[in-house]
């Protein structure tokens, strides 16, 4: 039973169910955070807002389970990073020998490039800082692909970005239905009493699950040709011509007012500049969607949690973009010489006002929680008899 007057998010129903879009800009903005330090500490409390946002929202859908896999490509790139840096050498001076390899010699071409000698504690550590920010960023990405729906983000898509949505909503569904294809599959050979394991069982899986993805596109194809896809409708050149070019403007506004606001001295223009890409982008995507004859069926309400989820994420990207302005040593714990990272408090709460979705977001129906969080939506619990007889008459 839960206690009066206890907060408690909504289950999801269809009505209920939050945007794609409101996800994926929530994650982004944690990405824009983390591309902001080199703070271990502060990319490992956004990497622990991201994991316990998607452990309390994510739903047991095949795309839900690519979170791990996000995870586990970003301690792959965290590891390549330090190997890199251990036996190419680093760029940041150092004093802390740890040990020197045999260098290799090169030649005179290849000069300012080694191969070996000496490894240093510094170089190793600003390693260790740089490939940590890129583990956070794709650990990021990875919640937006856990939590968001990708059919229902492709409903989202303005006309004009309709066809190429498909191919990417394709693409990111593909690698989950592989995983849930090698699982089933090997569930079922552990209940043949077969072994899962090893190289011979993983041979013996392979062509099932490629058997199966190959079926799986031909229906796709023929699902998206009795649909109609790619069908286009008749407008003026004139029209077509003013889109590619608001298209194009807004796209290349919006790569370089992203570079300004990622660049360490770039926040003063980046922000104009995108806002001005991101308007000409929308005028061209409304534009070109003219050419565009499907409908929408149902489309997702962007509702107030819809805002909160948003929001957070672009108060975490905004809060850390402002800490570069009043505290860049804390954000940037320097190599050189070698010092304790220490974790700074006002970025440090700014990072967990990304754990809104967490309370804002509707419970999606078999998401991990409480015993009175995991009902199925739209189903009534009587309490006792008298409330059971009254339900059924």
């Amino acid at each position: 039973m839960t206690a009066p007057g206890r907060l408690r998010a909504p289950l999801a129903t269809r009505g209920r169910t939050l945007h794609a879009g409101a996800w994926w800009l929530w994650a982004l903005g944690l990405a824009t955070a983390a591309s902001r330090t080199t703070d271990p500490l502060l990319l490992g409390l956004l990497i622990g807002v991201a994991g316990y946002v998607v452990a309390a929202r994510r739903t047991d859908a095949p795309w839900a389970r690519s979170y791990g896999a996000f995870v586990k490509l970003g301690l792959v790139v965290l590891a390549i990073r330090l190997v890199f840096a251990f036996v190419l050498g680093s760029p940041v001076p150092g004093t802390h020998t740890l040990v020197t390899l045999p260098e290799l010699p090169l030649p005179d071409w290849a000069r300012g490039v080694r191969i070996g000698g000496r490894v240093t504690a510094e170089g190793m550590v600003f390693a260790l800082y740089d490939g940590l920010k890129l583990a956070t960023l794709l650990i990021c990405v990875g919640a937006a692909n856990a939590l968001a729906n990708p059919a229902r983000l492709l409903k989202s898509l303005p006309g004009a970005l309709y066809e190429a949505g498909v191919a990417v909503v394709v693409a990111m569904t593909f690698a989950p239905n592989l995983v849930a294809d090698v699982q089933r599959l090997r569930a079922a050979r552990r209940l043949r009493g077969r072994p899962d394991r090893g190289f011979k069982a993983l041979l013996q899986v392979g062509l099932p699950v490629l058997e199966g993805a190959l079926e799986r596109s031909v229906a796709l194809a023929a699902a998206m040709d009795a649909r109609g896809y790619g069908r286009t409708a008749q407008v003026p050149r004139a029209v077509r011509h003013t889109t590619t070019a608001l298209t194009l403007g807004g796209l290349l506004g919006i790569c370089a007012g992203t570079y300004g606001l990622l660049a360490a001295q770039g926040a003063g223009y980046g922000l104009p500049v995108l806002a001005v890409g991101l308007a000409a982008a929308l005028a061209g995507l409304w534009l070109g969607g003219r050419r565009s004859v499907r409908t929408r069926y149902r489309p997702d309400p962007w509702g107030l949690r819809a805002w909160l989820v948003a929001g957070s994420g672009v108060a975490v990207a905004a809060l850390m973009i402002w800490a570069n302005a009043y505290a860049p040593a804390a954000l940037h714990p320097p190599a050189v010489p070698l010092t304790a990272p220490e974790l700074p408090l006002w970025p440090a709460l700014s990072v967990l006002v990304g754990l809104v979705p967490a309370v804002a977001a509707p419970v999606p129906a078999g998401a991990p929680g409480p015993p009175a969080e995991r009902r199925t939506a739209g189903t009534a619990h009587p309490r006792n008899p008298k409330d059971l007889k009254e339900t059924t008459t």
